[in-house]
């Protein structure tokens, strides 16, 4: 049975994902987790629900999904993914944006680059990758096929979408991922988006404003 916990972090309410297989028992079980925002929030969540974070996923680079990230890896050694394009946010704080705020993201090394169609295994779990430019070039979304679950980052949300003012942001590009790579996969998916409330596939091609206008909002 998969098992998904989702927990708010960061200054801009990132939805953090921890994702394993099974019932708890007195054995720590592995799990991965995606875009930890808080180092602290995730720890303190690992613990009470006795799991050890094998691996970090990144959807996208921009400083709110990846403030916890180098503080997680060090505590756990997880392994860190993410897509080449958008890795420089992994040590500079001008290609996160943090500095259009005025945060600090400590800097994280890297252990694997994920790209459009590769398929790891991480905890026991399957997961598929699908690159989804738009907000920001090296967006992905992690697929696991046999939940059919959509981890989707800023890509696409409950009637919404990734803005694409921001630097790197195509819109072009986001409503092709959206419509060529998203929307026309097969069947309804469990979506779980970088920020607000989860949704399903079938729900936004049906309803999803902003896709079928071709506008980002």
């Amino acid at each position: 049975m998969i098992n998904i916990k989702s927990i708010p972090t960061g200054p801009l309410a990132v939805n953090t994902y921890i994702v394993w297989y099974g019932e708890p028992t007195d054995s720590k079980l592995e799990c991965v987790v995606i875009d930890p925002a808080n180092s602290g929030k995730v720890l303190r969540a690992l613990d009470e629900l006795n799991l050890t974070c094998k691996a970090i996923l990144i959807t996208h680079g921009h400083f709110d999904h990846i403030m916890g990230v180098a503080k997680l890896r060090e505590s756990t050694g997880a392994r860190v993914y993410i897509n080449r394009l958008d890795s420089a946010a992994m040590n500079d704080n001008g290609a996160s944006l943090a500095t259009m705020i005025g945060v600090r993201v400590d800097p994280s090394e890297i252990d694997v680059f994920v790209e459009g169609n590769m398929d790891f295994t991480e905890a026991g779990i399957d997961f598929h990758v699908i690159h989804t430019p738009g907000h920001t070039p090296g967006g992905v979304c992690y697929v696991i096929e046999k939940e059919r679950v959509i981890f989707s980052g800023d890509t696409l949300f409950r009637l919404s979408c990734g803005r694409t003012d921001l630097p790197g942001g195509d819109t072009a590009a986001l409503m092709d991922s959206i419509t060529y790579k998203l929307f026309t996969l097969h069947g309804d998916y469990r979506v779980l988006p970088g920020h607000e409330r989860e949704t399903t596939l079938d729900y936004e091609r049906m309803n999803n404003i902003c896709v079928l206008n071709g506008i980002v909002e």
